[in-house]
Protein backbone atom coordinates (compact mmCIF):
# COMPACT_ATOMS: atom_id res chain seq x y z
CA UNK A 1 0.00 0.00 0.00
CA UNK A 2 1.39 3.39 -1.01
CA UNK A 3 0.40 6.13 1.77
CA UNK A 4 -1.53 7.93 -0.35
CA UNK A 5 -4.02 4.95 0.28
CA UNK A 6 -3.95 5.55 3.62
CA UNK A 7 -7.37 7.05 5.84
CA UNK A 8 -6.67 10.05 7.38
CA UNK A 9 -9.33 10.99 9.90
CA UNK A 10 -8.90 15.23 10.79
CA UNK A 11 -10.60 16.59 13.39
CA UNK A 12 -11.58 20.17 12.94
CA UNK A 13 -12.06 22.51 9.99
CA UNK A 14 -10.33 25.78 11.19
CA UNK A 15 -6.64 26.71 9.66
CA UNK A 16 -5.08 23.36 11.03
CA UNK A 17 -7.33 21.12 9.73
CA UNK A 18 -7.96 22.89 6.34
CA UNK A 19 -4.56 23.54 5.80
CA UNK A 20 -3.81 19.59 6.61
CA UNK A 21 -6.12 18.76 4.33
CA UNK A 22 -5.54 20.82 0.96
CA UNK A 23 -1.92 19.47 1.68
CA UNK A 24 -2.09 15.96 1.79
CA UNK A 25 -4.77 16.29 -1.09
CA UNK A 26 -1.75 18.09 -3.04
CA UNK A 27 0.30 14.99 -2.18
CA UNK A 28 -1.77 12.82 -3.14
CA UNK A 29 -3.90 11.03 -0.40
CA UNK A 30 -7.20 10.24 -1.55
CA UNK A 31 -9.12 9.07 1.81
CA UNK A 32 -9.13 12.45 3.92
CA UNK A 33 -12.70 13.02 6.40
CA UNK A 34 -12.46 16.25 8.30
CA UNK A 35 -14.96 16.15 10.90
CA UNK A 36 -16.10 20.16 12.21
CA UNK A 37 -18.63 21.10 14.57
CA UNK A 38 -19.87 24.12 12.77
CA UNK A 39 -22.41 23.92 10.00
CA UNK A 40 -20.37 25.84 7.94
CA UNK A 41 -17.46 27.79 7.47
CA UNK A 42 -19.54 31.00 7.61
CA UNK A 43 -18.51 34.86 7.75
CA UNK A 44 -17.07 35.08 10.78
CA UNK A 45 -13.99 36.03 13.08
CA UNK A 46 -12.02 39.47 12.57
CA UNK A 47 -9.22 40.53 11.14
CA UNK A 48 -5.60 38.11 10.78
CA UNK A 49 -1.98 38.73 9.70
CA UNK A 50 -0.45 37.28 6.61
CA UNK A 51 2.91 37.06 7.14
CA UNK A 52 5.39 35.66 5.08
CA UNK A 53 5.97 32.63 6.55
CA UNK A 54 2.25 32.04 5.61
CA UNK A 55 2.56 33.08 2.51
CA UNK A 56 4.87 31.20 1.53
CA UNK A 57 2.97 27.62 2.48
CA UNK A 58 -0.23 28.75 1.16
CA UNK A 59 1.57 29.87 -2.32
CA UNK A 60 2.84 26.36 -2.37
CA UNK A 61 -0.59 24.71 -2.16
CA UNK A 62 -1.96 27.25 -4.59
CA UNK A 63 -4.26 28.86 -2.69
CA UNK A 64 -2.12 32.59 -1.73
CA UNK A 65 -3.23 34.98 -5.38
CA UNK A 66 -6.74 34.65 -4.01
CA UNK A 67 -6.23 35.09 -0.76
CA UNK A 68 -4.00 38.48 -1.23
CA UNK A 69 -5.91 39.82 -3.58
CA UNK A 70 -8.53 40.06 -0.92
CA UNK A 71 -5.57 41.31 1.27
CA UNK A 72 -3.89 45.09 2.19
CA UNK A 73 -0.20 45.42 2.09
CA UNK A 74 1.47 46.42 5.11
CA UNK A 75 4.14 48.81 4.81
CA UNK A 76 4.45 50.40 7.94
CA UNK A 77 4.04 50.09 11.60
CA UNK A 78 3.85 52.96 14.39
CA UNK A 79 3.59 52.17 17.88
CA UNK A 80 2.04 55.06 19.90
CA UNK A 81 0.88 55.81 23.54
CA UNK A 82 -2.39 54.96 24.25
CA UNK A 83 -3.01 58.18 26.21
CA UNK A 84 -2.14 60.80 24.16
CA UNK A 85 -0.93 59.13 20.81
CA UNK A 86 2.69 59.99 20.89
CA UNK A 87 4.69 57.92 18.74
CA UNK A 88 6.92 55.82 20.41
CA UNK A 89 8.51 53.90 17.40
CA UNK A 90 7.93 53.78 13.32
CA UNK A 91 8.98 50.83 11.48
CA UNK A 92 9.29 51.03 7.73
CA UNK A 93 8.21 47.61 6.14
CA UNK A 94 8.93 48.52 2.75
CA UNK A 95 12.11 45.42 3.46
CA UNK A 96 9.86 42.62 3.97
CA UNK A 97 9.22 41.23 0.67
CA UNK A 98 12.89 42.11 -0.81
CA UNK A 99 13.71 40.14 2.15
CA UNK A 100 11.38 37.50 2.65
CA UNK A 101 9.73 36.82 -0.70
CA UNK A 102 6.31 37.83 0.03
CA UNK A 103 4.54 41.17 1.76
CA UNK A 104 3.62 41.25 4.66
CA UNK A 105 -0.28 41.65 3.91
CA UNK A 106 -3.68 41.60 6.74
CA UNK A 107 -6.63 40.63 5.75
CA UNK A 108 -9.98 38.71 6.77
CA UNK A 109 -10.06 35.89 8.64
CA UNK A 110 -13.30 34.35 6.12
CA UNK A 111 -10.75 35.27 3.41
CA UNK A 112 -7.98 32.88 5.05
CA UNK A 113 -10.32 30.00 5.73
CA UNK A 114 -12.19 30.23 2.47
CA UNK A 115 -9.40 30.06 0.26
CA UNK A 116 -7.78 27.23 2.00
CA UNK A 117 -11.35 25.49 1.82
CA UNK A 118 -12.02 26.29 -1.61
CA UNK A 119 -8.47 25.05 -2.45
CA UNK A 120 -9.64 21.74 -0.56
CA UNK A 121 -12.89 21.53 -3.08
CA UNK A 122 -10.87 21.22 -5.98
CA UNK A 123 -10.24 18.39 -4.36
CA UNK A 124 -13.69 16.75 -3.64
CA UNK A 125 -12.19 13.61 -4.95
CA UNK A 126 -10.11 13.22 -2.27
CA UNK A 127 -11.83 15.14 0.56
CA UNK A 128 -14.81 14.79 2.29
CA UNK A 129 -16.16 17.27 5.19
CA UNK A 130 -18.40 16.39 7.64
CA UNK A 131 -20.00 19.51 8.97
CA UNK A 132 -22.28 19.49 11.94
CA UNK A 133 -20.31 16.38 13.09
CA UNK A 134 -18.67 16.58 16.24
CA UNK A 135 -15.92 14.15 17.30
CA UNK A 136 -16.68 13.67 20.95
CA UNK A 137 -15.21 11.23 21.83
CA UNK A 138 -11.85 9.23 20.88
CA UNK A 139 -11.53 5.60 21.88
CA UNK A 140 -7.79 4.46 20.67
CA UNK A 141 -4.70 6.19 19.32
CA UNK A 142 -3.63 3.07 17.50
CA UNK A 143 -0.53 2.96 19.38
CA UNK A 144 1.58 -0.90 20.51
CA UNK A 145 -1.20 -3.51 20.28
CA UNK A 146 -4.22 -1.13 20.32
CA UNK A 147 -6.24 -1.23 17.15
CA UNK A 148 -6.59 1.96 14.44
CA UNK A 149 -7.12 5.12 15.70
CA UNK A 150 -11.09 4.91 16.66
CA UNK A 151 -13.71 8.17 17.52
CA UNK A 152 -16.97 8.25 17.93
CA UNK A 153 -19.20 11.37 15.62
CA UNK A 154 -22.00 13.08 17.57
CA UNK A 155 -24.23 14.40 14.81
CA UNK A 156 -25.71 17.86 15.70
CA UNK A 157 -28.74 16.81 14.25
CA UNK A 158 -30.30 14.78 17.17
CA UNK A 159 -32.70 12.52 15.23
CA UNK A 160 -29.33 11.02 14.21
CA UNK A 161 -27.33 8.81 16.59
CA UNK A 162 -23.85 8.80 17.44
CA UNK A 163 -21.68 6.27 15.26
CA UNK A 164 -17.48 5.10 15.85
CA UNK A 165 -15.15 5.58 13.14
CA UNK A 166 -12.16 4.51 12.33
CA UNK A 167 -8.96 5.62 10.68
CA UNK A 168 -5.03 4.76 9.83
CA UNK A 169 -3.95 8.34 11.06
CA UNK A 170 -5.75 10.34 13.24
CA UNK A 171 -4.98 14.13 12.99
CA UNK A 172 -6.36 16.26 15.69
CA UNK A 173 -6.61 19.99 14.86
CA UNK A 174 -9.95 20.46 17.40
CA UNK A 175 -8.59 23.82 18.99
CA UNK A 176 -7.45 24.65 22.38
CA UNK A 177 -10.52 22.73 24.11
CA UNK A 178 -9.30 19.48 22.07
CA UNK A 179 -11.01 16.38 23.26
CA UNK A 180 -8.43 14.24 21.72
CA UNK A 181 -5.61 16.03 23.56
CA UNK A 182 -6.72 14.85 26.88
CA UNK A 183 -7.50 11.80 25.60
CA UNK A 184 -4.24 11.86 24.21
CA UNK A 185 -2.46 12.42 27.69
CA UNK A 186 -4.56 10.29 29.21
CA UNK A 187 -3.59 6.98 27.51
CA UNK A 188 -0.18 8.25 27.41
CA UNK A 189 -0.28 8.10 31.42
CA UNK A 190 0.69 11.95 31.63
CA UNK A 191 -0.21 12.93 34.99
CA UNK A 192 -0.98 15.39 35.79
CA UNK A 193 -2.66 16.76 32.56
CA UNK A 194 -1.74 20.24 31.22
CA UNK A 195 -4.80 21.90 31.35
CA UNK A 196 -6.37 25.22 30.50
CA UNK A 197 -5.45 28.36 31.93
CA UNK A 198 -7.10 31.46 32.30
CA UNK A 199 -4.20 34.36 31.47
CA UNK A 200 -6.45 36.99 33.12
CA UNK A 201 -6.41 38.65 29.65
CA UNK A 202 -9.33 39.18 27.44
CA UNK A 203 -9.84 40.69 24.07
CA UNK A 204 -12.38 42.56 22.01
CA UNK A 205 -12.60 41.99 18.41
CA UNK A 206 -13.82 45.21 16.33
CA UNK A 207 -14.37 46.19 12.84
CA UNK A 208 -15.51 49.40 11.43
CA UNK A 209 -16.29 49.72 7.40
CA UNK A 210 -16.25 52.25 5.53
CA UNK A 211 -19.36 52.64 4.83
CA UNK A 212 -20.26 53.42 8.48
CA UNK A 213 -17.45 55.96 8.07
CA UNK A 214 -18.91 57.81 4.95
CA UNK A 215 -22.60 57.54 6.30
CA UNK A 216 -21.38 60.00 9.10
CA UNK A 217 -21.39 63.63 8.54
CA UNK A 218 -19.42 64.11 11.49
CA UNK A 219 -16.43 61.25 10.02
CA UNK A 220 -13.37 61.85 11.69
CA UNK A 221 -10.39 62.69 8.87
CA UNK A 222 -8.12 61.26 11.14
CA UNK A 223 -10.18 57.34 11.24
CA UNK A 224 -10.32 58.04 7.24
CA UNK A 225 -6.67 58.18 6.55
CA UNK A 226 -6.23 55.50 8.62
CA UNK A 227 -8.11 52.68 6.90
CA UNK A 228 -6.92 54.29 3.43
CA UNK A 229 -3.38 53.92 4.61
CA UNK A 230 -1.21 50.29 4.70
CA UNK A 231 -0.14 50.51 8.46
CA UNK A 232 -0.26 48.79 11.37
CA UNK A 233 -0.62 51.12 14.62
CA UNK A 234 -0.47 49.93 18.12
CA UNK A 235 -1.63 52.03 21.42
CA UNK A 236 -0.18 50.70 24.79
CA UNK A 237 -1.02 51.36 27.92
CA UNK A 238 -0.59 49.66 30.84
CA UNK A 239 -2.16 46.12 31.03
CA UNK A 240 -4.08 47.39 27.64
CA UNK A 241 -3.12 47.51 24.54
CA UNK A 242 -4.96 47.89 20.68
CA UNK A 243 -3.18 46.45 17.32
CA UNK A 244 -5.77 48.19 14.31
CA UNK A 245 -5.11 48.08 10.38
CA UNK A 246 -7.09 47.88 7.18
CA UNK A 247 -8.69 44.82 5.84
CA UNK A 248 -10.98 43.58 2.86
CA UNK A 249 -8.72 45.87 0.26
CA UNK A 250 -9.43 49.03 2.42
CA UNK A 251 -12.88 48.46 3.28
CA UNK A 252 -12.87 47.68 6.65
CA UNK A 253 -11.19 48.79 9.86
CA UNK A 254 -10.26 46.24 12.06
CA UNK A 255 -9.42 46.83 15.64
CA UNK A 256 -8.05 43.70 18.58
CA UNK A 257 -7.52 44.45 22.05
CA UNK A 258 -5.98 42.90 24.73
CA UNK A 259 -6.97 43.82 28.49
CA UNK A 260 -7.38 42.41 32.00
CA UNK A 261 -10.62 40.39 32.13
CA UNK A 262 -11.70 41.56 35.63
CA UNK A 263 -14.34 43.99 34.08
CA UNK A 264 -15.58 40.68 31.87
CA UNK A 265 -18.72 38.68 32.05
CA UNK A 266 -17.54 34.77 32.32
CA UNK A 267 -17.00 33.41 29.12
CA UNK A 268 -18.48 30.31 29.21
CA UNK A 269 -16.51 26.58 29.15
CA UNK A 270 -18.72 26.08 25.65
CA UNK A 271 -17.71 29.23 23.49
CA UNK A 272 -15.29 31.30 25.75
CA UNK A 273 -17.12 34.32 24.02
CA UNK A 274 -19.82 36.31 25.70
CA UNK A 275 -21.77 39.37 24.86
CA UNK A 276 -20.44 42.29 26.43
CA UNK A 277 -21.29 46.20 27.56
CA UNK A 278 -20.22 49.19 24.82
CA UNK A 279 -20.06 51.19 28.29
CA UNK A 280 -17.95 48.69 29.69
CA UNK A 281 -15.05 48.47 27.20
CA UNK A 282 -15.40 52.64 26.69
CA UNK A 283 -14.02 52.36 30.26
CA UNK A 284 -11.48 50.26 29.67
CA UNK A 285 -9.61 52.37 27.36
CA UNK A 286 -10.99 55.45 28.83
CA UNK A 287 -7.86 56.85 29.46
CA UNK A 288 -6.78 56.48 26.04
CA UNK A 289 -6.96 59.94 23.65
CA UNK A 290 -9.99 61.00 21.88
CA UNK A 291 -9.29 58.93 17.95
CA UNK A 292 -9.32 55.66 20.31
CA UNK A 293 -12.24 56.67 21.65
CA UNK A 294 -13.87 57.98 18.51
CA UNK A 295 -13.17 54.86 16.77
CA UNK A 296 -14.52 52.36 19.64
CA UNK A 297 -17.91 54.49 19.50
CA UNK A 298 -18.48 53.48 15.95
CA UNK A 299 -19.17 50.13 17.41
CA UNK A 300 -23.34 49.62 18.16
CA UNK A 301 -24.90 48.69 21.10
CA UNK A 302 -25.57 45.06 21.49
CA UNK A 303 -22.67 44.08 19.10
CA UNK A 304 -19.64 44.16 21.53
CA UNK A 305 -18.05 40.65 21.75
CA UNK A 306 -15.76 40.03 24.28
CA UNK A 307 -13.88 36.71 24.70
CA UNK A 308 -11.06 35.18 27.64
CA UNK A 309 -7.13 34.63 26.60
CA UNK A 310 -6.60 31.18 27.06
CA UNK A 311 -3.21 29.14 26.60
CA UNK A 312 -2.11 26.08 28.81
CA UNK A 313 1.00 24.25 29.31
CA UNK A 314 3.79 23.14 26.95
CA UNK A 315 2.68 19.73 25.99
CA UNK A 316 5.62 16.55 26.96
CA UNK A 317 4.16 15.10 23.68
CA UNK A 318 2.15 15.61 20.31
CA UNK A 319 2.20 12.34 18.96
CA UNK A 320 0.70 9.06 20.13
CA UNK A 321 0.12 6.04 18.07
CA UNK A 322 -0.86 6.78 14.57
CA UNK A 323 -2.51 9.90 15.84
CA UNK A 324 -1.27 13.35 16.40
CA UNK A 325 -2.26 17.23 17.51
CA UNK A 326 -2.15 20.00 15.53
CA UNK A 327 -2.46 24.02 15.78
CA UNK A 328 -4.19 25.77 19.33
CA UNK A 329 -4.65 21.51 20.31
CA UNK A 330 -0.99 21.71 21.17
CA UNK A 331 0.24 25.27 20.92
CA UNK A 332 -2.43 27.70 21.78
CA UNK A 333 -0.69 31.38 21.84
CA UNK A 334 -1.13 35.08 22.86
CA UNK A 335 -1.97 37.35 19.30
CA UNK A 336 0.86 39.51 20.49
CA UNK A 337 3.23 37.89 18.10
CA UNK A 338 -0.09 37.80 14.99
CA UNK A 339 1.39 34.29 14.35
CA UNK A 340 -1.39 31.62 15.94
CA UNK A 341 -2.75 30.84 12.20
CA UNK A 342 0.65 30.73 10.90
CA UNK A 343 1.63 28.42 12.81
CA UNK A 344 -0.96 26.04 12.67
CA UNK A 345 -0.33 26.39 9.34
CA UNK A 346 3.04 25.54 9.10
CA UNK A 347 1.57 22.08 11.42
CA UNK A 348 -0.32 21.65 8.42
CA UNK A 349 2.17 21.52 5.54
CA UNK A 350 4.78 19.71 7.47
CA UNK A 351 2.59 16.87 8.24
CA UNK A 352 1.83 16.68 4.40
CA UNK A 353 5.56 15.93 4.27
CA UNK A 354 6.39 13.34 6.63
CA UNK A 355 3.14 11.50 6.07
CA UNK A 356 4.00 11.22 1.80
CA UNK A 357 7.88 10.39 2.85
CA UNK A 358 6.60 7.23 4.70
CA UNK A 359 8.49 4.30 3.70
CA UNK A 360 5.76 1.77 4.47
CA UNK A 361 2.28 2.20 5.83
CA UNK A 362 2.54 0.34 9.52
CA UNK A 363 1.70 1.94 12.52
CA UNK A 364 5.40 1.86 13.27
CA UNK A 365 6.13 4.18 10.41
CA UNK A 366 3.57 5.58 10.94
CA UNK A 367 4.21 6.44 14.28
CA UNK A 368 7.81 7.61 13.48
CA UNK A 369 6.53 10.01 10.85
CA UNK A 370 4.43 11.36 12.76
CA UNK A 371 7.38 12.06 15.22
CA UNK A 372 9.34 13.88 12.55
CA UNK A 373 6.40 16.23 12.59
CA UNK A 374 6.90 16.57 16.31
CA UNK A 375 10.38 17.29 15.83
CA UNK A 376 10.24 19.87 12.90
CA UNK A 377 7.51 22.16 14.72
CA UNK A 378 7.43 21.69 18.56
CA UNK A 379 10.45 23.35 19.39
CA UNK A 380 9.68 26.33 17.36
CA UNK A 381 6.50 26.29 17.67
CA UNK A 382 6.85 26.95 21.93
CA UNK A 383 9.88 29.04 21.09
CA UNK A 384 7.14 31.31 19.39
CA UNK A 385 4.54 30.93 22.15
CA UNK A 386 6.51 32.30 25.02
CA UNK A 387 7.95 34.86 22.84
CA UNK A 388 4.40 35.97 22.35
CA UNK A 389 3.45 36.62 25.73
CA UNK A 390 7.30 38.59 26.74
CA UNK A 391 6.01 40.91 23.79
CA UNK A 392 2.38 41.85 25.49
CA UNK A 393 4.29 41.86 29.40
CA UNK A 394 6.48 44.25 27.35
CA UNK A 395 3.62 46.33 25.93
CA UNK A 396 1.63 46.21 29.01
CA UNK A 397 4.14 47.88 31.35
CA UNK A 398 3.28 50.25 34.36
CA UNK A 399 5.29 52.88 35.78
CA UNK A 400 8.30 51.86 36.83
CA UNK A 401 12.21 50.85 35.67
CA UNK A 402 11.08 48.39 33.10
CA UNK A 403 8.56 50.57 31.70
CA UNK A 404 11.62 52.91 31.71
CA UNK A 405 13.85 51.08 30.17
CA UNK A 406 11.17 49.58 27.95
CA UNK A 407 10.56 53.07 26.62
CA UNK A 408 14.50 54.13 26.00
CA UNK A 409 14.70 51.48 23.91
CA UNK A 410 11.70 52.44 21.85
CA UNK A 411 13.84 55.61 21.64
CA UNK A 412 16.74 54.37 20.63
CA UNK A 413 14.38 53.09 17.97
CA UNK A 414 13.26 56.41 16.59
CA UNK A 415 17.10 57.67 16.66
CA UNK A 416 17.96 54.34 14.09
CA UNK A 417 19.59 51.70 16.53
CA UNK A 418 18.28 49.01 18.75
CA UNK A 419 15.84 46.26 19.27
CA UNK A 420 11.45 46.68 19.15
CA UNK A 421 10.32 46.15 22.13
CA UNK A 422 7.16 45.19 20.47
CA UNK A 423 8.58 42.00 18.80
CA UNK A 424 6.56 41.53 16.35
CA UNK A 425 8.09 44.40 14.68
CA UNK A 426 11.77 43.57 15.54
CA UNK A 427 13.90 42.57 12.61
CA UNK A 428 15.71 40.17 14.08
CA UNK A 429 12.55 37.81 15.06
CA UNK A 430 10.93 38.47 11.78
CA UNK A 431 14.31 37.04 10.59
CA UNK A 432 13.55 34.10 12.98
CA UNK A 433 9.55 33.32 12.21
CA UNK A 434 9.68 34.91 8.65
CA UNK A 435 12.73 33.46 7.14
CA UNK A 436 12.18 29.86 8.46
CA UNK A 437 10.63 27.52 5.41
CA UNK A 438 8.82 24.78 7.26
CA UNK A 439 8.48 22.76 3.98
CA UNK A 440 11.64 22.73 3.38
CA UNK A 441 13.31 22.03 6.81
CA UNK A 442 11.07 18.99 6.62
CA UNK A 443 11.62 17.46 3.39
CA UNK A 444 15.62 18.03 4.07
CA UNK A 445 16.10 16.78 7.53
CA UNK A 446 12.86 13.72 7.07
CA UNK A 447 15.82 10.79 6.31
CA UNK A 448 17.99 11.70 9.50
CA UNK A 449 14.86 12.48 12.08
CA UNK A 450 12.95 9.43 10.93
CA UNK A 451 16.13 7.27 11.46
CA UNK A 452 16.56 9.54 15.22
CA UNK A 453 13.16 8.66 16.63
CA UNK A 454 12.18 5.47 18.24
CA UNK A 455 8.56 4.31 17.64
CA UNK A 456 5.90 3.85 20.50
CA UNK A 457 6.19 0.66 22.45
Amino acid sequence: MAPQDLNVAILGAGMGGLTSALALAEKGFKHIDVYETASDLGFVGAGIQLAPNMARVLDHLGVWKGIEAEAVNIEETSVRVGASNTELAHVDLHYIESTYGYKHMVGHRYSLANGLYQGCLKHSDKITFHFAHPVTEVHSFGRGTQSKPSFTVTPRDTSKQPYQETADILLAADGIKSIARVAMLNDLSIIPVPDVKDTNQAAYRIMIHKAQIEADPNADADLKALLASNKVVRWIGEKRHIIAYPVSNNTIYNLSTTQPDSNFAAATNATYTTKGSKTAMLGVFGDFCPLVQRMLNYVPEGEVCEWKLRTHEPLPTWVDGCAALVGDACHPTLPHLAQGAAQAIEDGAVLAVVLSRLPATDAESINKALKVYEMVRKERAYALVELAAASGRALHLGEGAAKEERDKQFAALKAGKGPVPDKWADADVQREIYGFDCVKEAEERFEEYFGLVAADA
